[in-house]
């Protein structure tokens, strides 16, 4: 099995567009680099890949990625289709800018589904994809052999969705299995706390791509200086996960989805000391990763 990290920041990126914090001024002076908003491709044979999310960013990372190129026909593409962890804004607007290819899979929660309903009628008048619901813990074999297992993490939806009917699971982390190898990827992304039988879903992992969003509980208020609302966004901090990821030592772990804010975007910061002295990573955009 091979991944690729295409995105490695939370929403907006880093820089974002409407934020002079001291991390973002460090970016667009050339001291730190750039990153792209949170999404991952994995594949199990290097021809056939599924996409887990798609931001806004999702166009210029596919164009980054040489073994995402189209062909060999003029419009033909290896990605055979979406994953989504959850129904957030930054993991599902890029569904517009993949509007050209036919025949795409999407796969998500029953909840995500339903929230997406006026973006899937859209889409729907640029040609035919197939919508599959995602259920809990129950595995399913993609094109190309890789076996993906939905695990519920989350019941927290996104803003826009507040008043939804529809309850239940709003965000998933799905664990991808190459059964030629026995290689298992473990992604979660958005995570609101350290859920009931995780400890196990990360021991049986060989590689776990876990929400770095914050480190600190109150990071994003202190760094603008204004109430932020951090609290309620869902985001499990790296103060509170960190502690959790030292009992697996013998598990790959990879912070990733990480806020503007987040001080371990830079190296030389005792944050990224503190995580990186517990044997976890902080990964560039493009980072290869193989299981």
């Amino acid at each position: 099995m091979r991944a690729v990290v295409l995105g490695t920041a939370a929403g907006g990126g880093v820089p974002q567009w409407n934020c002079a914090c001291g991390l973002c001024v460090a970016v667009r002076q050339g001291r730190l680099p750039a990153r792209t908003q949170d999404a991952l491709a994995v594949s199990a044979d290097g021809a056939q890949w599924w996409l887990v999310n798609a931001s806004p960013d999702i166009g210029v990372q596919l164009a980054a990625t040489p073994g995402l190129a189209p062909g060999p026909g003029p419009r033909d593409t290896p990605v055979r289709g979406v994953l989504f962890t959850d129904a957030e804004l930054d993991h599902t607007l890029g569904l517009a800018v993949l509007r050209g290819a036919a025949g795409l899979q999407v796969h998500a929660p029953a909840a995500v589904l339903h929230a997406l309903a006026p973006t899937r009628a859209v889409l729907a008048t640029y040609g035919e994809w197939s919508w599959r619901r995602v259920e809990p813990e129950q595995p399913v074999v993609l094109a190309g052999g890789l076996e993906v297992t939905a695990f519920p993490v989350s019941g927290k939806r996104p803003r826009y969705a507040a008043d939804c009917p529809v309850a239940g699971h709003w965000v998933v982390a799905y664990r991808f299995r190459d059964p030629a190898t026995g290689g298992v990827l473990l992604y979660a992304p958005c995570l609101a706390s350290w859920p009931a039988g995780f400890d196990v879903l990360v021991a049986e992992a060989d590689v776990v791509l876990l929400d770095g969003t914050f480190h600190a509980p109150t990071e994003m208020g202190t760094a603008t200086g204004r109430p932020s609302g951090q609290a309620a966004m869902g985001h499990l901090p790296i103060a509170h996960s960190l502690p959790e990821l030292r009992r697996h030592p013998s598990t790959r772990r990879i912070y990733t989805h990480l806020n503007n804010t987040n001080p371990v975007l830079d190296p030389a910061s005792p944050e990224h000391a503190e995580i990186t002295g517990a044997g976890v990573e902080v990964v560039a955009d493009g980072t290869v990763i193989e299981v």
